[in-house]
């Protein structure tokens, strides 16, 4: 299940863990102008891990969830 709410700055999507045990924690995406954050709570360290991914990053991590595995590099739209 997840939830997207439109904020003044960002909008947040929330994932939540409804498969079998054991569950993870929500996990919090949060789509700024110019970068992404990620956020969830660890439970071992009693905090919240926040990730931090510039729009560059999250451009690659989109391509590469999509391709085999290797090395590549994108190249900039003409």
């Amino acid at each position: 299940m997840f939830t997207i709410e439109h904020d003044f700055d960002a909008t947040v999507i929330t994932l939540v863990d409804e498969g079998g045990p054991p569950l993870q924690e929500d996990v919090i995406v949060q789509a700024f102008e110019d970068c992404v954050t990620l956020e969830q709570f660890d439970p071992r360290r009693e905090e919240v891990v926040r990730i931090t991914f510039s729009m560059a990053q999250l451009r690659d991590l989109r391509a590469a969830l999509n391709l085999p595995e290797g090395v590549y590099r994108l190249r900039p739209a003409p």
